[in-house]
């Protein structure tokens, strides 16, 4: 795969303009982070149900209510995930119960709205959206969690930090693949994505997980050799489960017969092709942090 310099040149400054916003969303405050997520949230639906019309035509006959309830019962359950007890969910506000009596209220309105005014009601279009609230919406609440992690104020850092090794190991994984791919790869990963080689795969991870190290590393001023392995932990589960979801995004795509899901980010494409790995990523990362970490 022949390193092109006008394309990587359009991947590196739209990087550096996604890196720029996903900083400032993670590193300001939850308020930052949770209207950074929610334009992700609703920009990957809109994709994904673009995709899926492609793929099964009946998906483009779903009802109004189900194309944008499902989009906002979904918003809900990314609310809800976040720390009941993290400063500003106290008492009767706050994204967790907003969240909580917005999912039910939408549970209840939205099978009621489809019978009413739906004549063709498929099980098969449901089981679709049920899909797109494991794949982005349950996702992205649990990366909500682990910015909520830690309810006290002074443990804040430690939850930003735990978003942004995960951010920084698939931002590492991601390029350093397509460095190592452009200029040494042979073997191609996988027929569902050409482009992609073994060696881009594997020196991506590599890399991630020495970066993430390094930062470990940093971070505890070279003392804590067990922040660390969990930093390299973190790394590794992200770059492999990020390809993972890279690949399972190709899919998508090769089945809707486009090239990208769409034109957000020039360069990379559009929600769901910047953030297939962080989708798919999270849920592993945040099993590991919850019974290991």
């Amino acid at each position: 795969m022949a390193l092109q310099a006008v394309t990587f040149r359009t991947r590196a400054l739209t990087s550096l303009v996604f890196v720029a916003v996903m900083l400032t969303g993670l590193l300001w405050n939850i308020w930052s982070f949770f209207v950074l997520f929610s334009i992700i949230h609703f920009g990957c639906w809109y994709e994904y149900q673009k995709l899926l019309a492609k793929i099964d035509p009946s998906y483009a006959e779903i009802s109004s209510f189900q194309k944008y309830g499902v989009m906002i019962a979904g918003w809900c359950i990314m609310m809800y995930c976040s720390h009941p007890q993290y400063p500003g969910n106290m008492g009767n506000v706050g994204l967790h119960n907003a969240g909580l009596y917005g999912g039910l209220l939408f549970l209840f309105i939205l099978p009621v709205a489809e019978i009413l005014y739906t004549r063709k009601t498929y099980l098969r279009n449901m089981g679709y959206s049920m899909l797109g609230l494991i794949y982005i919406s349950i996702s992205l609440g649990l990366l909500l969690n682990l910015r909520t992690y830690y309810p006290g104020v002074a443990l804040d850092s430690v939850n930003k930090l735990l978003v942004l090794a995960i951010i920084l190991s698939l931002w590492v994984n991601d390029t350093m693949a397509y460095l190592v791919g452009s200029v040494i790869g042979r073997t191609p990963l996988s027929s569902i994505s050409p482009k992609k080689t073994w060696e881009g795969t594997i020196g991506g991870i590599i890399f991630a997980i020495l970066a993430m190290g390094a930062v470990g590393y940093y971070l505890s001023s070279g003392f804590e050799m067990q922040a660390v392995s969990q930093w390299m932990i973190v790394a590794a589960i992200a770059a492999i489960t990020g390809t993972i979801g890279d690949l399972l995004q190709s899919k998508l795509k090769r089945l809707a017969d486009v090239k990208d899901s769409g034109r957000i980010m020039p360069g990379h494409g559009g929600f769901l092709d910047r953030f297939d790995s962080l989708l798919f990523a999270t849920p592993f990362i945040w099993l590991y942090i919850v019974m290991f970490a």
